[in-house]
């Protein structure tokens, strides 16, 4: 699979990809390893760029995070992302009887990895911090892609449909609280940049 055309095309024609995606045969292992390893990289990367080497400003002056500190964030956030991105498709699975849908962990592995796309591309705009709020436009078009591939990939009933993507919302919207209040927990205080 080439990363670029597949994330190009989740994130533009997500309803005709997941299509092609449900197709394909895989397993939970490649799709981390081949895919998922490689795009959670871009927020880590981009948010160590962003706070430790450009900072941001603030009402009182500019703030970096420190190197080392940073680095360590970075490392914390990419390893925390690809576990939340495995809970996230663990979940899917099992509440997937509840729904009277299909119990398969690759299929919700594939949910949860390919409709990460738009938030992990969207990640890349950390490299600014003032453009960082952006990145929730990203994430949100992200719940779009889930909603659209949840029913074709987990072969879920229209009527129930509805209720699985907003249990599987709130659970994701769980493990993030707690990716982002341990991932939070390792960031020291940003230090001024004296002139």
């Amino acid at each position: 699979m080439n990363i670029v055309e597949r994330a190009t095309a989740i994130i533009t024609k997500p309803r005709e990809t997941w299509g092609i995606i449900k197709a394909e045969q895989t397993t939970v292992k490649e799709l981390f390893t081949s895919y998922a390893a490689i795009l959670a990289v871009v927020p880590a990367a981009a948010s160590f760029v962003g706070f430790s080497l450009v900072g941001h400003s603030l009402p009182g002056g500019h703030y970096r995070v420190p190197i080392t500190s940073g680095l360590v964030q970075a490392i914390l956030q990419y390893v925390l992302t690809l576990a939340g991105a495995y809970a996230v498709a663990f979940i899917i699975d099992a509440l997937a009887p509840k729904f009277d849908s299909r119990k398969d962990l690759a299929a919700a592995a594939k949910l949860a990895v390919f409709s990460a796309t738009p938030a992990w591309i969207g990640g890349a705009l950390a490299v600014l911090p003032a453009l960082a709020p952006l990145i929730l436009n990203a994430s949100l078009y992200s719940l779009y892609v889930l909603y659209v591939g949840l029913p074709m990939l987990m072969e879920t009933p229209k009527e129930k449909s509805l209720m699985y993507f907003i249990v599987v919302i709130i659970a994701s919207i769980v493990v993030s609280m707690v990716i982002g209040a341990v991932s939070g927990s390792t960031v020291p205080r940003p230090l001024p940049i004296t002139p």
